[in-house]
């Protein structure tokens, strides 16, 4: 296992600019995956009770149309 941590710490660890950037870079890519699996689980489970689901019974056709 000594492989993977220098090259961990040769790619990632040893310059403090490359470190802070995939600090960020992982906390971005970590917020926009929780947001769309919280997403999905909430859609999934309110199937057919939320707007977006019944408006076709509810809503009017604007004028024209």
């Amino acid at each position: 296992m000594p492989g993977l941590a220098d090259t961990l710490y040769n790619t990632i660890f040893r310059r403090n600019s490359v470190f802070v950037a995939s600090i960020f870079i992982g906390a971005f890519g970590f917020g926009l995956a929780f947001d769309t699996a919280s997403n999905r689980f909430w859609d999934y489970h309110n199937r057919g009770k939320q707007w977006k689901d019944i408006r076709d019974k509810y809503a009017t056709p604007a004028e024209g149309e």
